[in-house]
């Protein structure tokens, strides 16, 4: 939680009430669940990986497994981009000055620590991140209430109080957008495969759930708040409310909390660095990069994250955009942990997720009347909060849609086969269960000794596996999961 906070949840608050902000808050935080529920299947699957590309990698092949990397890295620096957007905004805001040094000094600071201590400096931040947050919400709670006068008679009229369509799209886009999201986010899986047991993964989920629930909940009342009393006004842009509510208080509160402001920052960028730099060296070189490359090549990301974050037009459309994409791409993939769907390949999921996007496009041609404006719905250039059905839409059609071109993709992959096997007279192996191998140390509830592993697997009969199936190939490899030489079952 970065000071992006402060901008996108008063926001939502001040234009979509109540409900928007209820919705929105159990949509950032309700995702969390989702990692202690499919952490231990993934983590059971891929116990050497520690990110979920790897998996998918093992799963579908080498071009989907960089398919994803390249989303999920594009992911991570969006989230950057809206994180130095969002800090530039506050001190903007807050001081008057100009933000492009602390911006620098935030990208060099959290280099420097991330590059000494590595990923677990994350860690360490992380908890100090949770004090923080604490301290900041009950001191902003306090101050508010001693500061700021509201007048009841403006609360019992507000429209802000009752629902809205836009508060009922939102219930289906949110969800949708920031579930799908959450997966591209190497940093939640890193901390899930860092886990010990599967136990300590679910009451770390629940607790990190509630506690991510109040705080933006909390934050986003100062949007209410800054409508209620007059302090936005018609022109006023409303992800500016949290700070000119702050602007109400005294001065050392402004001080106080523009100091945690740049904490959390930190905190959260040192996670997306380091959460970049394991997927660049271990997604894209395969571990055999030096760590100080990767580094280096996540410093030069820095200068691009600076220019788009100066220019950003609104922080809320930098994580739209990453969200109207993982909405295209991540539902098909995530249908390779069913195990009843193992015939589904790389190829699906690739061509799914371009679908996806090819799909708001069409839809966008088609409702708003020309290809420029389809070309701009895929950015979301209007922003979430519109007039009419363009943005609840776009998010039906990029999963849906991608659904769709994933299963034509498929009829068409397997008729394919279908029709050479009976011309060539090749066996007709497209729908063959494959074998998965197992680890025999693959097990995540806790740490196991190796020697019980060894005695164990000493007494286990492995089966060799031959396979004249075109997917072992070379070719193959690149979109199907393989067949492993043995299996050891446990």
């Amino acid at each position: 939680m970065g000071c992006g906070i402060l901008a996108t949840y008063p926001q939502i608050a001040a234009i979509a009430g109540v409900q928007g902000l209820l919705v929105y808050g159990l949509s950032s935080s309700l995702p969390i669940l989702l990692f202690g529920f499919f952490g231990p299947i993934i983590r059971k699957r891929c116990p050497e990986g520690f990110v979920l590309t790897e998996w998918a990698r093992q799963r579908y092949g080498v071009v989907t497994g960089l398919y994803l990397s390249f989303f999920t890295i594009a992911t991570m620096f969006l989230y950057m981009v809206g994180e130095l957007s969002s800090l530039q905004m506050a001190i903007t805001t807050l001081t008057g000055m100009d933000a492009l040094p602390v911006m620098i000094i935030e990208c060099v600071v959290t280099t420097i620590y991330t590059s000494w201590g590595g990923f677990h400096t994350s860690f360490v931040t992380d908890n100090i991140q949770g004090a923080m947050v604490f301290i900041l919400l009950i001191v902003c709670s306090i101050a508010m209430g001693v500061n700021i006068d509201v007048d009841r008679s403006v609360v019992r009229e507000s429209p802000l109080l009752h629902s809205s369509l836009l508060g009922w799209q939102l219930v289906y886009i949110l969800p949708v957008a920031i579930a799908t999201n959450d997966f591209f986010l190497s940093g939640f899986w890193l901390r899930t495969f860092a886990s010990k047991t599967n136990k300590d993964l679910f009451i770390g989920t629940s607790i990190g759930t509630v506690v991510i629930l109040i705080f933006l909940v909390v934050t986003g009342v100062t949007g209410l708040i800054a409508t209620w009393t007059g302090l936005l006004d018609d022109g006023t842009d409303s992800s500016y409310a949290f700070f000119i509510v702050l602007l109400q208080l005294p001065n050392w509160v402004v001080g106080f909390v523009l100091v945690f402001i740049m904490l959390l920052s930190a905190a959260v960028f040192d996670s997306l660095q380091s959460a970049m730099v394991s997927s660049i060296s271990n997604d894209v070189f395969r571990n055999q990069l030096r760590p100080i490359w990767a580094r280096l090549i996540v410093v030069l990301v820095m200068i691009p994250t600076i220019v788009v974050a100066l220019r950003a037009p609104n922080v809320l459309q930098i994580f739209l955009i990453s969200d109207l994409i993982s909405a295209a791409v991540v539902p098909s993939l995530m249908l390779g942990l069913w195990q009843r769907l193992y015939f589904i390949s790389g190829v699906e999921v690739i061509v799914s997720g371009l679908g996806g996007i090819l799909t708001v496009f069409i839809f966008g041609t088609i409702y708003l009347g020309s290809a420029l404006e389809g070309a701009k719905l895929i950015i979301l250039e209007n922003g979430l909060y519109v007039d009419d059905w363009s943005a609840f839409g776009a998010f039906v059609a990029a999963p849906f849609g991608g659904l769709i071109f994933g299963a034509i993709t498929l009829v068409i992959r397997l008729s394919v086969l279908k029709i050479y096997s009976m011309v060539t007279g090749a066996p007709f192996t497209a729908l063959d269960k494959p074998v998965e191998a197992v680890s025999p140390f693959a097990h995540v509830d806790g740490p196991r000794d190796i020697e019980d592993s060894d005695r164990e697997s000493e007494n286990v009969e492995r089966v060799e596996v031959k396979t004249d199936d075109w997917r072992s190939s070379k070719l193959g490899s690149l979109f199907f999961l393989q067949e492993p030489s043995t299996k050891t079952p446990l």
